[in-house]
């Protein structure tokens, strides 16, 4: 092309300057259309706008598809596609068989990533190959042997999309429009439920009323080109093929599905069998905007106030930022312009720092960096006397079991699981982590009804089950906030005799004594009626496990009978098996954590429920005394926090019986895991100074230094300050932990730590993080989370008061926490552990920000 052939014969000094800049700017998008991309030293394909990992994550053996492994796509800054692997249905759930990465080779010369593919249950390996090819990549999936005949018409590569990246936006197949649907409304057909290969036998993802089908989605469209989101130059991608290409909505099937696009692998064929050219637009010279984070819950006048600022690996740093107030009058007047430090690069993004310290006067305010401007957050001394509220007034309230749950016009959920509960059967794996061995460990047989269960407790998380070690991380963490810090708040009504509940409703009694008893309510049922704490309490099928809804119509709420038909009832009792199953293997580490709660709750319930609190008292001391007969699990995971336990079980019931043998086994205990971060042997320690001798406190006190040098190699190790983790599931309970524990120290030793290192957790917390600047905590602070992983995520919203997991961090550098998809529950799924230590942290602030 002859970029000059327009110019004018008499060539001016101006107009060969606009000649010039025009020439290089086509030249600048074009190398930008133009630029392949490459394999960089973290082992990914990349080029601005465009990232694509070749199984840097891989599937999880235990939950099997999370929808964070296999091919994955990052689309100018956002995770649109994942799962790009060979796979045996149409549109997977995430229970279906996933395969095992077994080889993994990276040709940084050739530019290309191959891995082998495992189905151990049917012995069937896969190759696929990725390779950059012009602006895009070649996908290949090669086979050693031909298809075996069972999965002709089933193996395909995959590839999924996620739904709320392609709402509303349109495709062409073939160059045939359609639209991306914002609610799956597609073709449906019934084929036997043999054709389908399954994990768990026995175990369907459908209700037996189903008979022998399942159900499969129909394609939304085929060709042998997808253009997907042509409109948009920040979503198009291109996938051509010379085989057949479908597109599904897996969302027919489940609420959680995605749109899926796919190639059937072809039969009696060995070598390369598939190949795809898939190409994702890249908009010339993109660049990321700036994410400024900040606490959307605000700041007290005389805190720490500083922004982190995350910028775009290419992106230039602006010298300076400001901070403006927002006037009575509704104008705007700068307070502070000033020069931003340069933290430095953490995971894949760069950071500066934003000091607004100086400004102490309370008022409106909001950070202006470039173009970016955030939304208005407060300065004030009473910007954490709050904060817990929503947790206490309404999440926890909506997790109990066993209690009709009702908010003014709104009925949460009726009486739920009146049919609790039987005896798992023997050598058994369930779903999520349960299981029996070859013995019950108690008197009953298996699914034997154990009488009395259908009291107390809470739902663990999004999900309807009871978890008993996280029902006593519950109790212990309810109780240290009523006991340090004396809450009286009373926004619930709660009547245990008639099961029902009535939010925003005081009843004369503070709230977290009336949680405390319910949790303590089922624990106790527990010991008293199986004779140990047991596992958990779970429905034993899959189609029940994933329910959406009132959790009263998991179950029929009539306990079974064998002697009635399915479906058939007597008015009390029905033939239906779909009571819960109580997982009853006893081990040391659940005992103890059970002796701990327990020794916890009777010092709360004393003079408030004085049956309950005795029978905690006494079932304590009675497990504590059978340690030594009950097996320990060997499993890596309860060998390394068995010691924990043991030093919480002693500790409790020192404190509450002042028995010295308690305190000698505790100390015993305690030195060695101290310095262990993830132990939480720094805040049983600190928990325990008061009650301790005069020895053990001098020592105590000389971790300290120590113990600050860690909290100060934190702002080394990221722009926070904070010990960031998320690994499968989001870090936030051990930042709020953290946060905690600096508090006891703070309040012992304030010599020595300072009170910023509580606030800079829950900085963090309320938006002061990577990715974006929400608060965690949804209907706390002034943008928060409204996506969450609740029994409500169909909807697409939350319960007031969920503590989110929080960030996940995609290997090799990738932070992620989704707004507009709450079922990935690594990031989104709020649980009863984490939201009782964020009331125990809202309150020990609130008390710390009175004392400042």
């Amino acid at each position: 092309m002859n970029l000059y052939l327009n110019l004018p014969l008499k060539i001016n000094t101006k107009s060969l300057f606009i000649a010039i800049v025009w020439c290089l700017n086509l030249l600048l998008i074009s190398s930008g259309w133009s630029q392949q991309l490459t394999l960089n030293d973290k082992e990914y394909f990349e080029k601005p706008g465009v990232n694509i990992l070749v199984f840097s994550n891989q599937y999880n053996g235990m939950f099997f598809d999370e929808k964070t492994a296999g091919i994955e796509l990052i689309h100018h800054g956002v995770r649109t596609a994942t799962g790009g692997a060979v796979r045996l249905q149409n549109t997977p759930e995430q229970w279906d068989l996933v395969p095992t990465l077994t080889d993994r080779k990276v040709d940084k010369d050739n530019n290309s990533i191959e891995v082998t593919l495992h189905y151990k249950e049917l012995d069937f390996y896969s190759r696929v190959k990725v390779t950059s090819k012009d602006q895009g990549v070649e996908i290949n999936v090669y086979l050693d042997e031909p298809l075996p005949e069972k999965l002709l018409g089933r193996a395909g590569f995959n590839f999924e999309l996620i739904p709320a990246a392609y709402f509303e936006k349109s495709y062409l197949a073939d160059g045939k429009p359609g639209i991306f649907p914002l609610y799956p409304a597609g073709k449906t057909s019934i084929v036997p439920k043999s054709e389908k290969i399954q994990q768990f036998a026995g175990h369907t993802t459908f209700d037996d009323r189903g008979k022998d089908e399942f159900i499969v989605p129909s394609p939304m469209a085929t060709g042998k080109t997808l253009i997907l989101s042509p409109e948009d130059p920040e979503s198009r991608i291109k996938i051509t093929s010379e085989s057949e290409i479908m597109l599904f909505d897996g969302r027919l099937l489940a609420q959680n599905g995605w749109f899926i696009i796919r190639s059937i692998l072809p039969s009696n064929k060995t070598g390369k069998v598939l190949t795809w050219y898939m190409e994702p637009n890249a908009v010339p010279n993109w660049k990321r905007d700036p994410v400024i984070a900040f606490s959307q819950v605000g700041y007290l006048p005389e805190q720490e106030k500083v922004a982190v600022i995350e910028l775009d690996q290419y992106d230039t740093p602006l010298k300076t930022a400001s901070l403006y107030q927002v006037m009575p009058n509704g104008t705007d007047k700068e307070v502070l312009k000033t020069e931003v430090n340069n933290w430095g690069a953490y995971m894949r993004y760069n950071y500066l720092k934003f000091d607004f310290t100086q400004i102490k006067s309370p008022g409106l305010y909001y950070i202006k960096y470039g173009d970016q401007q955030t939304n208005v957050f407060s300065i004030a001394a009473n910007v954490y006397d709050n904060i817990w509220h929503a947790t206490s007034d309404v999440w926890f309230p909506v997790q109990m079991d066993h209690m009709e749950v009702n908010e003014g016009y709104r009925v949460w959920h009726g009486e739920p699981f009146m049919d609790d509960a039987l005896q798992a059967p023997l050598n058994h794996e369930h779903f999520d982590g349960y299981s029996m061995g070859n013995s019950t460990d108690t008197k009953y047989k298996p699914l034997e009804r154990i009488p009395n269960l259908t009291i107390g407790g809470w739902f663990d998380a999004g999900d309807f089950d009871i978890q008993t070690g996280s029902h006593c991380h519950t109790i212990l963490s309810l109780v240290e906030a009523y006991e340090n810090f004396k809450l009286d708040r009373d926004e619930t009504f709660i009547d245990q005799k008639n099961r029902y509940v009535d939010i925003h409703r005081p009843d004369g009694k503070a709230d977290i004594l009336q949680q405390i008893e319910h949790g303590t309510l089922n624990i106790v049922a527990q010991v008293i009626n199986i004779g140990h704490p047991v596992r958990g309490i779970v429905v034993p099928n899959l189609h029940q496990y994933h329910h959406l809804g009132d959790a009263m119509t998991e179950t029929d709420n009539m306990p079974y009978n064998a002697e009635l038909k399915p479906y058939e009832t007597d008015g009390t009792y029905s033939g239906t098996l779909d009571d819960r199953w109580a997982f009853t293997t006893r081990t040391r580490f659940l005992d103890n954590f059970t002796t701990a709660a327990l020794a916890a709750a009777h010092r709360a319930l004393k003079g408030f429920n004085d049956t309950l609190s005795n029978q905690s008292l006494k079932y304590a001391v009675r497990l504590w005394e059978e340690k030594d007969q009950v097996k320990e699990d060997t499993t890596k995971w309860v060998q390394r926090f068995g010691k924990r336990m043991e030093a919480a079980a002693s500790l409790e019931l020192y404190i509450t019986t002042k028995e010295k043998k308690y305190a000698d086994y505790f100390e015993k205990i305690i030195w060695s895991i101290i310095d262990e971060p993830r132990m939480g042997g720094m805040s049983m320690a600190l928990q325990a100074y008061p009650f301790m001798d005069k020895g053990f406190q001098k020592k105590l006190k000389t971790k300290m230094s120590d113990y600050k040098k860690s909290l100060d190699e934190l702002a080394k190790e990221n722009p926070y300050g904070v010990p960031i983790s998320g690994d499968g599931w989001g870090g936030n309970d051990r930042i709020i932990g953290w946060a905690t524990t600096n508090y006891y120290a703070h309040k012992l030793f304030p010599e020595i730590i300072s009170a910023e290192y509580v606030y800079k957790g829950l900085n963090y917390i309320f938006g002061c993080h990577p990715y974006s600047n929400i608060s965690f905590v949804s209907a706390v602070g002034t943008k928060s989370k409204k996506v969450t992983y609740g029994n409500n995520r169909a909807d697409f919203t939350f319960i007031a008061g969920g503590v989110v997991p929080g960030l996940l961090l995609l290997k090799p550098d990738f932070p992620e926490n989704k707004e507009d998809w709450p079922f990935f529950w690594g990031e989104n799924e709020v649980t009863v552990g984490i939201c009782a230590d964020y009331i125990l942290l809202g309150a020990a602030t609130g008390e710390l920000s009175k004392e400042q």
